[in-house]
């Protein structure tokens, strides 16, 4: 009985071993940890045929599979091109749909800029306009990484361009951070009472803080399952 379990643990452990060293999503990660010891299981069957004890066959399988820093570097880049593909497609939709739906409330709950009683000031306007210009920016910047991304993807390291596109999507939520925290504090500055002036309003920009820090979070991951990759 023990004997069966150290044999065993030669496919557990090298299994483990690898999962240990693996960043990405859980359920990707899951996938490939059952893949692999569906594979092991499979070459010590067949060496298991060939007259090699259980022992002698599952060390033959882990040895034929390939070192563990090997098969998780390769592991980890296709987790790290998944994680960022991710990212970029949530980027390239939610952006947009947060700023259309954020600009219907305010045109909805608030009216135009002509409906308050002092029309904002130029540099006022051009701080809104930059702020409108950066989601959009983004979510397109977002996208065409993606189908370069995906066109590239024959042609270069894909390592590299998980790496890219990781570095393209924290710069892309860096850039909406930077656009909100601007039109927030030339509101402060030039009026604050409209911070709060409507209630739903506030609770909007809550959501896409929320949102932003979603995103943010996601780009961070993505990076940094790109970046363990030798």
């Amino acid at each position: 009985m023990g004997a069966d379990v150290m044999d065993a643990d030669v496919i557990e452990r090298y299994v483990a071993d690898l999962g240990s060293r693996l960043q990405g999503s859980k359920k990707q990660v899951r996938d490939l940890l059952t893949e692999t010891r569906d594979s092991l299981v499979d070459a010590t069957e067949a060496h298991l045929d060939d007259g090699l004890s259980e022992t002698e066959a599952q060390q033959r399988a882990v040895e034929e599979f390939g070192p563990v820093r090997e098969i998780a570097n390769e592991y980890q880049a296709e987790l790290a091109v998944a994680y960022g593909t991710r990212t970029l497609v949530w980027l390239a939709i939610v952006l947009p749909l947060m700023h259309m739906t954020w600009e219907y409330g305010r045109m909805l709950l608030i009216g135009p800029w002509q409906d308050f009683g002092t029309m904002p000031p130029p540099w006022y306007l051009f701080v809104a306009k930059a702020n409108d210009l950066t989601s959009g920016i983004a979510s397109g910047v977002a996208l065409v990484a993606l189908i370069l991304g995906r066109v590239l993807a024959r042609r270069f390291d894909t390592k590299l361009l998980a790496k890219i596109g990781a570095g393209v999507a924290l710069a892309a939520v860096g850039a909406v951070l930077l656009g909100n925290v601007s039109i927030i504090l030339a509101t402060a500055h030039f009026d604050a009472s409209r911070l709060v002036s409507s209630l739903p309003m506030l609770i909007a920009s809550l959501i896409t803080w929320i949102v932003i820090v979603r995103l943010g979070l996601l780009a961070r991951r993505s990076l940094s399952c790109a970046t363990i990759v030798a």
